[in-house]
């Protein structure tokens, strides 16, 4: 039936978008953590974390990034004939 491809297709898309966003979020977060207990441990006033959330910012973006482009090969290689 159309309609039960339908929702496939959209719960399909609904995982990945997650799973994107779980990945940045997730990437942000634990090097939040590492930036915040080296301020705490050292006694600086910042610098780590920020240094941390950056590096956090980046590496979630390449991450999700090359998620994508494998994604998008897979698709490509399933459309070939």
């Amino acid at each position: 039936m159309a309609g039960d491809n339908y929702y496939k297709n959209m719960l399909k898309e609904m995982t990945l978008v997650t799973q994107l966003g779980l990945t940045m979020a997730g990437s942000i977060l634990l090097c939040f953590a590492i930036g915040y207990f080296l301020d705490k441990w050292l006694g600086t006033r910042g610098i780590f974390l920020t240094i941390f959330i950056i590096l956090g910012v980046l590496g979630g973006g390449w991450t999700v990034y090359r998620q994508i482009i494998q994604l998008d090969e897979a698709i490509k290689k399933d459309d070939s004939p």
